[in-house]
This record gives structure tokens, C-alpha cells and sequence, in this order.
């Protein structure tokens, strides 16, 4: 079986958990109302007032004028982002991220039963990030996204083998990955307007509407596509970076900040359970010039006591400090299961 796990609203979550006092009150996440920018994630209550991603935030504060406009922080929402898909990959060898709140899981080799694992992995995300995860449980890849659309919040929805027909036939084709509004008015033009109906018409008319798209989705809902889950369990690599506004020159300043990205991702090491080969840094000037080093170690390192020395190293073989720098960063690669005799050691 594969599961889809998600967070909803992953934004919008994410600032109700930052900030309690949003938490059952209307929340738009996006750009600045005053500069078109656009809405990025909102919060359930906003959502049912008719905001909608993708729109401009002026138009989403007139569909729910009483709504908190808050700006879109990504750094953080990639932080979590990791930490989510550590989670995920506490309790499950296979995880294929989809975006930054989402991923396929294939517990199929696992033994385990799949409710009991959705239920592990709401209560981890739960505790540990404060956030809903939904879960839909399904043989299929695309059957475990609609699945986990029917999950209640914080909760689980599965599809038995054997029963897809059954839940399916119902839904509207607009449900479908890859029917956009003119695919749908076709569909519609051809009589279907379920997913029941688009599986009770000839393969050729189909074809003859929509060609080879058209076939991919009959494909789709005949299950024919393939549903591996092409995921690994762990990253590859793991970065952390730091924008200077304005530029800085400080060499002092450069340091201080390297010793805190190092600090991040040695806990994100240690969330994870790994270690690491390779350390690189990456240093962007005030003029746009970008300069990256690394260097692969013999043994593996794991705390940021490990990591500091080596980026300091890194470093120092850049101009940083001889000019100002816009944006610094620290990256580990070559990532493994961390040796369990090692003694882990955060900067206090």
C-alpha cells in the first residue's frame, strides 16, 4: 500500500503554530496587498470565505476583509519542511517528496499495517511540529491523494483494495490530476461529468477529444500508470543559509553567523539520525558573484562541532571578509546512518 501524507493550509498552519493568537481566526499568507502580491496559503476559515492560492491578496481581503495578513516567511517553511520529512522518514524506509508539506510513502514492504503507521505518523507530526498531517491510504499513488483529501484533520482515509471502483466512480473528473478547466469542459461535452462516466466511455472517443492526454488519464483511472514511490530514506544533502540585508562586510559578523548555520544543521543531523561526508559553503557577494567550496572527509562528521572547523576552513578560502557578502551558506552531502557510539553536541 501507499500512503500520501500532507499538510494542509502548510503555510497558514505553520503561522497559527508560530503565533497561538491566529490560531481560529481568518489567516492569509502571501505577498504585500500594496504591491499585488499574491496569496501563497490561507487558513481553513479564510479558505471558506472563498480566498483561494494563486489570487492577489486584494481580492482574497474583499472575499474575507477580517482575515490577518501574514508575509511569507520560506525560510522557515523550509526548516519545517525537513523536520516534517524526518518525521516521515522515522517510521517509513521509502518517501518520495511531492512539495514542501507533502510526500508518497510505500509501506508495502514493510509488514506493518498501514493504519497503524498513519496513526504513528499523525501523533509524531503532531508532537513534534505541532501541525495536521492528513493521510490517505490507497494502492496507488494517485488513489492515495484523493484518498487523503477525504482524511479528517489529523487523520487518516483508506481505499481497500478491491474497492477504487467503488470510490472513484463518484467523484468529479475535476479530481484528476491533470484536468484543467478545458480538459474538463470536453470531458463535460462528452457526457462525463463523474469519474463513473469518463470509465463507461469508448477508449477512441476519448483519444479523438483529448489524444494522448486523454489517454493518460483513462490510464490513470484504470490504474494502469505505474505507482512506485521513487524515494530514499534519507536526503542527500541538507543546507542551511543566511541573507545579509544590507550586505556585510564584518568579518566578525560572517563567523558568528557561520557558528549558527552550522548549529542548524547539526540539529537537523541529529533530528534525522545521520551523518555526513561532505561539507561545502557558499558565499554570494554584494555584486552577485557567488563562490562555493567543499571538502569530503575521511570520517564522517555529526555534530556541529564537527562541521564548524571544516566550514571555518571553507571559508576562509573565500573573499568573504575582504568583501561584503549577501549571502552566506553551509551545506553537508555524502549523508548516512549515524554511527550509534557517537556522542552528539550542540553549541550552547
Amino acid at each position: 500500500m501507499i500512503l500520501f501524507a500532507e499538510v494542509p493550509n502548510f503555510y497558514a498552519e505553520i503561522e497559527c503554530q508560530r503565533t497561538p493568537g491566529l490560531r481560529g481566526h481568518p489567516v492569509i499568507v502571501g505577498g504585500d496587498p500594496r504591491k499585488r502580491g499574491r496569496v501563497q496559503s490561507a487558513s481553513p476559515d479564510a479558505c471558506a470565505a472563498g480566498v483561494e492560492p494563486g489570487m492577489t491578496m486584494q481580492d482574497a481581503l474583499e472575499r474575507c476583509p477580517s482575515a490577518t495578513v501574514v508575509k511569507t516567511d520560506m525560510k522557515l517553511y523550509r526548516e519545517v519542511s525537513g523536520r516534517l520529512r524526518a518525521c516521515l522518514r522515522a517510521e517509513v524506509d521509502a518517501v518520495e517528496p511531492v512539495a514542501l508539506e507533502s510526500a508518497y510513502l510505500d509501506v508495502s514492504l514493510s509488514g506493518a499495517d498501514p493504519d497503524e503507521i498513519a496513526a504513528r505518523l499523525v501523533e509524531r507530526v503532531r508532537d513534534s511540529l505541532g501541525l495536521p498531517l492528513h493521510l490517505g491510504i490507497a494502492p496507488a499513488k494517485h488513489l492515495a491523494r484523493l484518498a487523503a483529501e477525504e482524511a479528517p484533520r489529523g487523520g487518516s482515509f483508506r481505499i481497500a483494495h478491491g474497492g477504487e471502483g467503488d470510490f472513484l466512480s463518484p467523484l468529479s473528473v475535476s479530481r484528476l490530476p491533470g484536468v484543467g478547466p478545458k480538459t474538463l469542459e470536453t470531458l463535460s461535452g462528452l457526457g462525463a461529468r463523474t469519474i463513473g462516466d469518463l470509465m463507461r466511455l469508448d477508449r477512441a472517443t476519448v483519444e479523438r477529444a483529448l489524444g494522448n492526454h486523454g489517454l493518460r488519464i483513462l490510464e490513470l483511472v484504470s490504474g494502469e500508470i505505474d505507482s512506485a514511490v521513487r524515494g530514499r530514506r534519507h536526503p542527500r544533502s541538507l543546507s542551511r543559509e543566511h541573507t545579509f540585508r544590507p550586505a556585510e562586510p564584518d568579518r566578525s559578523e560572517l563567523w558568528d553567523r557561520l557558528q549558527d548555520l552550522c548549529r542548524l544543521l547539526g540539529e537537523a543531523l541529529q533530528e534525522q539520525g545521520l551523518c555526513a561526508r561532505r561539507v561545502g559553503v557558499k558565499v554570494r557577494f554584494e555584486d552577485q558573484q557567488t563562490t562555493t567550496r567543499s571538502h569530503t572527509l575521511q570520517a564522517p562528521v555529526v555534530t556541529p562541532a564537527d562541521i564548524y572547523p571544516v566550514a571555518v576552513s571553507l571559508l576562509d578560502r573565500t573573499d568573504a571578509g575582504a568583501r561584503a557578502v549577501r549571502v552566506l551558506g553551509v551545506n553537508v552531502a555524502g549523508l548516512g546512518p549515524r554511527p550509534d557510539d557517537r556522542q552528539l553536541e550542540l553549541f550552547s
